[in-house]
């Protein structure tokens, strides 16, 4: 093969050279043994010394660099050689030892390797294979190039809280933290789940050595809607005639559910606890003459509005009682106002009339305040004057009831799906949830799939107001369902569906729509809260603008710094004037009432009420547990707690309150909230004395001021405290030091008497300054909430 460094290097190669031999190996080269010939520059190099230090008279300092620069060139020849050998035979290819192959013995020719351009591209190909390692067969493969360090990119997206921050940098939360430290953010109220603005949080990436990039939104499906709907109006040919639901409204102890019994020949007042109707009672009565109508007794009490207002949503007629030796009260005006928002027309009932103090004709004038105008005055209400106790004109109320409905024209489809409200629900101990309800539409059968709320129920039994099963419910029937799933709240619309299936459905979708609802109404509050606290930000940087960054730093400091200071303190009084309750009654009216009631509660910067649970049902041991935790107390409306029960609260300290009457209940609430109070102290005045000299007396070597008194009123007690009053104002408070009758020390001073003080301060008395004595006594204070009644 023909050598690329052209033909004097073939000349070179092709002359047989003069053996160059050492008697002993070269210094400067470990690898080259003397009987080697010389064939790597360390060789050349120990070469040169040797025959330096001979002090050879044949060589020259010029002719030992030509020699180098040959035996460099032979070098460089070789590993050429040795790599065009490579390619042909397809061998790995390794630096030449001097040891593998027979090497040629040179002998310099100085005449031939005068050209610097041969030599200089000799050297540079050995240079650039003494570096090269071939590592694998094939063509050179040249050193890569490094790319271009690219700063991490982090997704962000709107409302980003620390904790999805540090997840999309790959960081832990206190980076974030650390990032934020020398911005405006408050960070003693910073949370991992809070939301950090857009500014903070391109702040927080930007000092993190890396670069913002916006996260596609990811676009939800719109859900379909798969909620249950009540059906369109039914063909008129259809409609069937059905009973009148009427509600009788009044002020409590009107004597509404008297009313009712004497109707329905029964003795539901007897049974009501306290005297008043705490429930919504449905009852179907039959009257003589074969009329059928549906009756809704409300409470009358004030903590019993919202069963008013269902009691008017399902009704068609409105009975308005009133006493006549009362008059219109509080909740006859309500009552009014009820009737009115749901268009209903009103029957007015004045009842007790049979008592000597009973004045019909007042009542009746009473209510034309109130758009109510009787029959006798111009208007279109009919007024019945009766006596519910005695029975008397209760036929007279009936008739007036059936005229107007048939002048209504009532009537329903009895068909189809069925459609009704729930007016009351509660849960059974032996039968699980259960609801009172009207039917408005269709007709109710057993094995029917309804949905009310967010709970639906196959129903398994249907009972009457005589707890008597029933197997079918018409409209304007009043029936108990069994069956549901979870307890309905009461108010909510009954539809029935065409399976389970259907009914998991819609009970789905409705608590998404929910949830959604939830998340729009928090959205709301948060974008509220950032822009409160982006102006408040705003607003503190506009005043330090002036100021250096030092100044800054130490204004901002010290603003946070205080603010934790009230946070502690606020935290601290919290925790000590709470008063954690469970709320549990027997039906979900009663609870709904006692809750609307604490709804109203305004003493909060007295002692705070949190209601941490509220249920129907009998007290559990979950209640006995969530109250344990809170360290709170279960209060109970017309409910039970077995033995069991009372013996783990009392091992775990827990209250139990239990009530038949709602307002018991909120005056033990009451005295509950006025026992977390702390006492107030109230100053008792024992005595009263007027200074009517000065002077002082000296005590080693200090001078102490002292009053010449006598005693107006009362006595002087030094035991007590003493207080110091000058022209009406408080001057000092504390204990007296010594108190003297002549030269006698005293313990008591009399009404009349004269005596000499001294104080525990060092004040100068004037004539005429009144000195008290009281002693200070604690008094429980009450909790200024007023519920209403």
């Amino acid at each position: 093969m023909a050598c690329s460094l052209g033909p004097a290097l073939h000349e070179a190669r092709q002359t047989p050279p003069t053996p160059l031999r050492f008697q002993r190996p070269l210094p400067g080269c470990a690898l080259c043994p003397a009987s080697q010939w010389v064939t790597c520059p360390g060789a050349l190099r120990g070469l040169s010394g040797a025959l330096a230090a001979r002090g050879s008279e044949d060589m020259n300092r010029g002719m030992m660099l030509k020699l180098e620069n040959l035996v460099q060139l032979h070098c460089a020849c070789r590993q050429l050689h040795s790599l065009s050998y490579r390619k042909i035979h397809r061998t790995q290819w390794k630096p030449v030892q001097s040891s593998t192959y027979t090497m040629r013995p040179v002998q310099p020719h100085p005449q031939l390797w005068k050209t610097n351009t041969l030599i200089g591209v000799a050297l540079s190909q050995y240079r650039l294979l003494a570096t090269k390692e071939g590592k694998r067969p094939g063509k050179q493969k040249l050193s890569p190039i490094k790319p271009k360090i690219e700063r991490q990119e982090v997704k962000i997206q709107q409302r980003m809280t620390v904790e999805d921050l540090a997840r999309a940098m790959d960081k832990d939360i206190d980076h974030v933290y650390e990032a934020l430290l020398l911005t405006g953010v408050a960070l003693d109220s910073l949370e991992p789940d809070s939301v950090l603005e857009e500014v903070w949080i391109k702040e927080v990436v930007k000092k993190s050595g890396m670069k913002c990039k916006w996260a596609k939104l990811k676009q939800e499906k719109v859900r379909e809607n798969k909620d249950a709907v009540k059906r369109p109006p039914a063909d008129p040919a259809l409609l069937t005639p059905r009973p009148p639901v009427v509600t009788i409204l009044g002020h409590v102890d009107h004597g509404k559910t008297t009313l009712l019994d004497s109707l329905r020949k029964t003795q539901v007042a007897a049974m009501e606890a306290g005297g008043i109707t705490q429930h919504i009672g449905a009852f179907l009565v039959h009257l003589p003459s074969g009329e059928k109508i549906t009756f809704l007794d409300t409470p009358g009490h004030a903590a019993f509005s919202a069963m008013r207002v269902r009691g008017t949503q399902v009704t068609d007629i409105v009975i308005l009682v009133v006493a006549a030796e009362d008059g219109v009260m509080k909740q006859t005006i309500e009552s009014i106002q009820h009737a009115k928002n749901a268009k209903v027309p009103i029957i007015l009932a004045i009842n007790k009339c049979d008592k000597p103090e009973a004045d019909p004709e007042r009542v009746k004038k009473e209510l034309l305040a109130h758009d109510v105008v009787c029959e006798e005055y111009g208007g279109d209400v009919q007024a019945v004057h009766m006596s519910a106790l005695k029975g008397e004109n209760l036929m007279a109320l009936a008739e007036a009831t059936v005229a107007l409905a048939e002048v209504l024209e009532l009537k329903a489809d009895s068909t189809g799906l069925v459609e009704g409200t729930i007016i009351e629900s509660r849960t059974d101990q032996g039968r699980g949830p259960v609801t009172t309800a009207i039917i408005q539409r269709g007709t109710l059968r057993k094995g029917s799939i309804l949905v009310a709320g967010k709970s639906w129920a196959k129903v398994r039994l249907m009972f009457d107001e005589n707890g008597k099963t029933v197997d079918e419910a018409t409209p304007s029937m009043p029936v108990e369902i069994v069956g549901w799933k979870e307890v309905p709240s009461a108010g909510a619309e009954i539809l029935e569906v065409e399976s389970e299936q259907r009914a998991r459905e819609v009970v789905d979708w409705r608590n998404y729509g929910e949830q959604q609802e939830k998340i729009k109404q928090d959205m709301e509050v948060i974008e509220a809260k950032q822009k409160e606290h982006k102006d408040a930000y705003k607003k503190e940087r506009e005043s330090l603008s002036n100021l250096t960054w030092r100044q800054r730093k130490a204004a901002l400091y010290k603003t946070n710094k205080h603010l934790i200071v009230m946070r502690s303190k606020e935290r601290v009084e919290s925790d000590r004037n709470v008063l954690p309750v469970i709320v549990k009654g027997d039906v979900d009216g009663s609870t709904e009432a006692i809750l609307n009631i604490l709804d109203n509660y305004n003493a909060d910067n007295e002692c705070e009420l949190d209601v941490i649970h509220f249920g129907v049902g009998d007290v559990s041991e979950n209640d006995i547990n969530l109250a344990e935790t809170f360290k709170g107390v279960i209060y109970g409306f017309s409910v039970n707690a077995n033995k069991s029960i009372q013996q783990l609260a009392a091992k775990k300290g827990i209250k139990i309150k239990l009530h038949n009457i709602i307002y018991h209940l909120i005056e033990d609430l009451k005295d509950e909230l006025s026992s977390k109070l702390p006492p107030s102290v109230v100053e008792h005045i024992i005595g009263e004395a007027s200074v009517l000299a000065t002077f002082c007396v000296t005590v080693g070597k200090s001078k102490v001021p002292v009053a010449g008194c006598r005693v107006q009123k009362g006595q002087l007690d030094r035991k007590l405290k003493f207080k110091l009053i000058r022209n009406r104002d408080v001057i000092w408070k504390g204990f007296l030091t010594s108190l003297k009758h002549h030269k006698d020390d005293a313990q008591v001073i009399k009404t009349g008497m004269d005596c000499g003080l001294s104080l525990d301060k060092n004040i100068e008395f004037s004539i005429g300054d009144e000195i008290i004595c009281y002693e200070e006594k604690e008094v429980e204070r009450t909790i200024s909430w007023d519920p209403g009644f």
